[in-house]
Protein backbone atom coordinates (compact mmCIF):
# COMPACT_ATOMS: atom_id res chain seq x y z
CA UNK A 1 0.00 0.00 0.00
CA UNK A 2 1.21 3.58 -1.21
CA UNK A 3 1.60 6.35 1.93
CA UNK A 4 -0.59 9.14 0.67
CA UNK A 5 0.72 12.25 0.52
CA UNK A 6 -0.60 15.41 1.95
CA UNK A 7 -1.54 18.25 -0.01
CA UNK A 8 -0.09 20.96 1.94
CA UNK A 9 -1.96 23.51 -0.24
CA UNK A 10 -5.29 22.09 0.80
CA UNK A 11 -3.73 22.28 4.62
CA UNK A 12 -2.88 25.29 4.45
CA UNK A 13 -6.31 26.56 3.29
CA UNK A 14 -7.95 25.00 6.13
CA UNK A 15 -5.93 26.13 8.18
CA UNK A 16 -5.54 29.50 7.32
CA UNK A 17 -1.90 29.57 6.76
CA UNK A 18 -0.60 30.42 3.17
CA UNK A 19 2.08 29.00 0.93
CA UNK A 20 5.13 30.25 0.67
CA UNK A 21 4.98 32.83 -2.85
CA UNK A 22 7.34 32.43 -5.23
CA UNK A 23 6.74 35.68 -6.28
CA UNK A 24 7.90 36.98 -3.06
CA UNK A 25 10.20 40.16 -3.59
CA UNK A 26 13.44 38.90 -2.17
CA UNK A 27 16.71 41.63 -0.68
CA UNK A 28 18.74 43.33 -3.26
CA UNK A 29 21.39 41.44 -5.07
CA UNK A 30 19.86 38.58 -4.84
CA UNK A 31 17.67 35.81 -6.70
CA UNK A 32 15.51 33.55 -5.69
CA UNK A 33 17.65 30.44 -7.24
CA UNK A 34 20.40 31.74 -5.11
CA UNK A 35 18.48 31.96 -1.68
CA UNK A 36 16.91 28.95 -2.65
CA UNK A 37 20.37 27.57 -2.91
CA UNK A 38 22.51 29.10 -0.59
CA UNK A 39 20.39 31.21 1.97
CA UNK A 40 20.36 28.81 5.48
CA UNK A 41 17.93 30.82 7.02
CA UNK A 42 19.98 32.15 9.62
CA UNK A 43 17.74 35.26 10.15
CA UNK A 44 21.20 37.75 10.32
CA UNK A 45 20.08 40.50 7.68
CA UNK A 46 16.82 41.14 9.43
CA UNK A 47 18.41 42.80 12.39
CA UNK A 48 21.02 44.28 9.78
CA UNK A 49 18.57 46.22 7.71
CA UNK A 50 18.09 49.96 9.34
CA UNK A 51 14.93 50.29 7.22
CA UNK A 52 13.00 47.03 9.35
CA UNK A 53 11.81 45.76 5.47
CA UNK A 54 13.66 42.18 5.97
CA UNK A 55 11.54 39.38 7.31
CA UNK A 56 12.02 35.63 7.31
CA UNK A 57 8.88 34.04 5.16
CA UNK A 58 7.16 31.23 6.03
CA UNK A 59 9.56 29.08 4.83
CA UNK A 60 12.70 30.53 6.87
CA UNK A 61 14.15 32.68 3.72
CA UNK A 62 14.27 36.69 3.65
CA UNK A 63 11.49 38.50 1.83
CA UNK A 64 10.85 42.35 1.22
CA UNK A 65 7.74 44.00 3.09
CA UNK A 66 7.91 47.57 1.47
CA UNK A 67 4.43 48.29 2.72
CA UNK A 68 7.10 49.00 6.16
CA UNK A 69 9.36 51.50 3.81
CA UNK A 70 11.97 51.72 1.33
CA UNK A 71 14.80 49.93 0.63
CA UNK A 72 17.79 52.53 1.02
CA UNK A 73 20.94 50.02 -1.01
CA UNK A 74 22.75 50.34 1.76
CA UNK A 75 23.96 47.00 2.03
CA UNK A 76 23.44 46.21 5.18
CA UNK A 77 21.95 42.60 4.60
CA UNK A 78 24.43 41.72 2.36
CA UNK A 79 27.20 42.98 4.52
CA UNK A 80 26.17 40.79 7.54
CA UNK A 81 24.95 37.72 5.58
CA UNK A 82 27.37 34.76 6.54
CA UNK A 83 25.90 32.69 3.28
CA UNK A 84 27.02 33.52 -0.48
CA UNK A 85 23.38 34.68 -1.34
CA UNK A 86 24.29 38.03 -2.25
CA UNK A 87 25.96 39.13 -5.68
CA UNK A 88 26.09 43.01 -6.09
CA UNK A 89 27.61 42.28 -9.50
CA UNK A 90 23.86 41.64 -10.30
CA UNK A 91 21.27 44.39 -10.93
CA UNK A 92 19.54 44.95 -7.37
CA UNK A 93 16.15 43.94 -8.20
CA UNK A 94 14.25 42.16 -10.54
CA UNK A 95 10.97 43.53 -9.93
CA UNK A 96 9.43 47.21 -10.85
CA UNK A 97 6.36 49.27 -9.44
CA UNK A 98 3.16 48.52 -10.78
CA UNK A 99 -0.20 50.65 -10.24
CA UNK A 100 -2.95 48.82 -9.94
CA UNK A 101 -6.73 50.26 -10.58
CA UNK A 102 -7.76 50.67 -6.94
CA UNK A 103 -5.41 53.94 -7.47
CA UNK A 104 -7.13 56.87 -6.47
CA UNK A 105 -5.77 58.93 -9.68
CA UNK A 106 -7.29 56.86 -11.51
CA UNK A 107 -10.57 56.51 -9.66
CA UNK A 108 -11.29 60.14 -9.85
CA UNK A 109 -9.43 61.54 -6.56
CA UNK A 110 -5.96 63.46 -6.44
CA UNK A 111 -3.53 61.68 -5.33
CA UNK A 112 0.13 61.72 -6.26
CA UNK A 113 2.04 60.50 -3.36
CA UNK A 114 3.31 57.52 -5.67
CA UNK A 115 5.23 60.31 -7.72
CA UNK A 116 6.43 62.03 -4.57
CA UNK A 117 7.97 59.23 -3.20
CA UNK A 118 9.89 58.12 -6.05
CA UNK A 119 13.37 59.17 -5.84
CA UNK A 120 14.25 57.86 -9.41
CA UNK A 121 11.03 60.43 -11.07
CA UNK A 122 10.04 56.93 -12.38
CA UNK A 123 6.23 57.71 -11.98
CA UNK A 124 5.26 61.09 -14.01
CA UNK A 125 1.83 62.07 -14.28
CA UNK A 126 -0.07 62.36 -17.76
CA UNK A 127 -3.43 64.81 -17.37
CA UNK A 128 -6.61 64.16 -18.43
CA UNK A 129 -9.11 66.14 -19.38
CA UNK A 130 -12.27 65.92 -16.47
CA UNK A 131 -9.59 64.58 -13.94
CA UNK A 132 -6.84 64.45 -12.12
CA UNK A 133 -3.66 63.17 -13.60
CA UNK A 134 -2.55 59.79 -13.95
CA UNK A 135 0.12 57.75 -13.08
CA UNK A 136 2.70 56.50 -15.61
CA UNK A 137 5.67 54.24 -14.75
CA UNK A 138 8.77 54.39 -16.85
CA UNK A 139 9.91 50.73 -15.89
CA UNK A 140 13.30 51.72 -17.26
CA UNK A 141 13.88 54.35 -14.30
CA UNK A 142 12.57 52.08 -11.95
CA UNK A 143 14.88 50.84 -9.19
CA UNK A 144 12.59 48.60 -7.52
CA UNK A 145 13.30 50.34 -3.68
CA UNK A 146 9.51 50.30 -2.66
CA UNK A 147 9.18 54.12 -2.08
CA UNK A 148 5.88 54.13 -4.06
CA UNK A 149 4.61 51.32 -2.30
CA UNK A 150 4.92 52.36 1.27
CA UNK A 151 3.65 55.70 0.48
CA UNK A 152 0.20 55.05 -1.67
CA UNK A 153 -2.85 55.43 0.80
CA UNK A 154 -5.08 53.10 -1.53
CA UNK A 155 -2.51 50.21 -1.52
CA UNK A 156 -2.47 50.40 -5.61
CA UNK A 157 1.01 49.62 -5.67
CA UNK A 158 3.11 46.61 -6.20
CA UNK A 159 6.07 44.58 -6.97
CA UNK A 160 6.14 42.79 -10.32
CA UNK A 161 8.90 40.88 -12.68
CA UNK A 162 10.58 43.70 -14.51
CA UNK A 163 9.15 43.46 -18.26
CA UNK A 164 12.31 41.92 -20.31
CA UNK A 165 12.73 44.89 -22.72
CA UNK A 166 13.03 46.83 -19.94
CA UNK A 167 15.59 43.84 -18.15
CA UNK A 168 17.86 44.01 -20.63
CA UNK A 169 18.32 47.89 -21.44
Amino acid sequence: MKPTAINPGRRNFLTGRRLSSPDRVRPPWTRAASVDAACSGCGACVPACPQHIIALDESGRPALDFTAGECSFCGACADTCPEPVFDRAITAFEHVAVIGSSCFAARGIVCQSCGDACPESAIRFRPRLGGPAVPELAADRCNGCGACIAVCPAGAVSASTRPLEAAHG
